[in-house]
């Protein structure tokens, strides 16, 4: 399966509960974390609704 590198690049700072959940449980806690996840249809689900406070890259 392919990976991703998902990358924190913009603040949580008011932004719903749901979308800060979702950058928890990718594993973002800090602007300029970078996660390696598997692109799943799971992580590619959440990483399109967070699509605006992270970059993503084929790793």
């Amino acid at each position: 399966m392919a990976k991703i590198k998902v990358t924190k690049v913009k603040s949580a700072i008011n932004r719903t509960q749901r979308q800060k959940r979702i950058l928890e449980s990718l594993g973002l806690k800090k602007i300029g974390q970078v996660k390696e996840h598997e692109a799943t249809p799971n992580i590619l689900g959440m990483v399109a609704k967070v699509s605006h406070l992270v970059s993503v890259e084929e790793a």
